[in-house]
């Protein structure tokens, strides 16, 4: 199988990195830097303005399958060119805007299309997905955070991200779901210090993580998912929104237009930066809580990931890498063949599908650990 990979960012390149053990890949990026980081372990690559959806179909004309792993502000055009050129895909692009709208296309075009799919959202879709065939579900709660193993002021955070996307988290209202309602707060807010098994106290506040679950598990009356970080972070991000250094709008600077959200994502990108070998860690729990055969039931699967020193993957690439390329295999394998686009809780629900994924997360040494009550 050929298989094209858009983008080639930290998280791309693991995934280029893994599929290619398997599989002939190419990835795709405009950044040259980032290609020669995979040219040099003899990946294929092809420096592509990625910003060209008209040139999809050409570009992916000789591929059985695609992987869109570009930056958020580009990923609904960007899969929906993948789909309109007729191919299988998993996308980890986490863009604001609803995949399921491209649902009536991906069917048409008789394409596979499995969003979402990264860590979260995707592991605990995924998780979700299963148990809501096992058990009725009351409630559902996630929480998950990619952070440095050495704090360095101000921040005390890195991102495998662009900045521009971890301050799309900061900025967009947080939706979660309480009694059967959905509620919109501001992102950051109910936050909450809570101590974790390896990690410590951490900070947790809602970001609108839970995304398609909003709208296939209607049936579920509580669900919330908060992001976590180091104390204190919560209180620098609001300086920064307070300040405007995240407004969208354009100003005057000497004669100069600029984009504050812009000038501060370039200054952010070398401090949020994880160097090479930076040792990092994430942190992640799922819980569930209902019923079944009508006694009371909780589940929590909890998730603690390092960075991996033996193949200089970072945690948070691997843990959302590997999630991508599991489904990945489950298109290849035959494992997952309905068409339309699906988030992982859909493909999930299959529990073929489910054990696949968390076997293949351990072969890479990505270990969930289930707890039940």
């Amino acid at each position: 199988m050929n298989i094209a990979i858009l983008g080639a960012g930290m998280v791309g390149r693991t995934i280029a990195n893994d599929l290619s053990t398997q599989f002939k890949v190419t990835s795709f990026d405009i950044n040259e830097a980032n290609l020669a980081l995979l040219k040099d372990k003899g990946i294929a690559t092809q420096k592509t303005n990625l910003s060209d959806y008209n040139n999809y179909h050409s570009l992916l004309k000789d591929f059985d399958m695609a992987v869109c792993a570009v930056p958020g502000f580009m990923g609904y055009k960007s899969l929906e060119a993948i789909i309109n050129a007729g191919k299988n895909v998993v996308d980890i692009s986490f863009f604001p805007e609803d995949a399921l709208q491209l649902n009536a296309l991906a069917r048409q075009n008789n394409v596979t299309a499995i969003v979402d799919c990264g860590v979260a959202p995707g592991m605990s879709n995924f998780v979700l997905g299963r148990y809501n065939e096992e058990m009725q579900i009351n409630s559902f709660e996630c929480m998950v955070g990619g952070l440095p193993k050495i704090r360095f002021k101000p921040f005390e955070y890195k991102a495998p991200f662009s900045p521009i996307d971890v301050i799309e988290e900061y900025t967009r209202p947080a939706r979660y779901v309480e009694n059967g309602h959905i509620v919109t707060k501001p992102a950051l807010s109910d936050a909450e210090l809570i101590n974790f098994e390896h990690a410590g106290t951490l900070e947790a506040f809602n970001t609108d993580g839970l995304r398609s679950i909003l709208f296939t598990m209607k049936h579920i009356p509580d669900m919330k998912e908060k992001t976590l970080r180091f104390p204190g972070h919560i209180e620098l991000i609001l300086s920064l929104k307070q300040a405007g250094f995240f407004n969208e709008n354009e100003m005057d600077f000497n004669g100069n237009k600029i984009s504050p959200l812009q000038f501060t994502s370039k200054i952010l990108f070398d401090s949020w930066k994880l160097q090479p070998e930076e040792p990092e860690f994430t942190i992640m729990t799922i819980q569930l809580k209902g019923t079944k055969d009508g006694k009371t039931v909780s589940v929590e699967y909890f998730l603690y990931d390092e960075y991996d020193a033996a193949t200089k993957t970072a945690s948070m690439s691997r843990t959302t890498g590997y999630t991508c390329t599991a489904a990945v295999n489950l298109i290849a394998k035959k494992l997952f063949l309905e068409k339309g686009v699906f988030p992982p809780e859909l493909v999930g629900k299959h529990k073929a599908c489910f054990d696949f994924v968390l076997e293949y997360l351990k072969k890479r040494n990505v270990n969930w650990v289930k707890k039940t009550a």
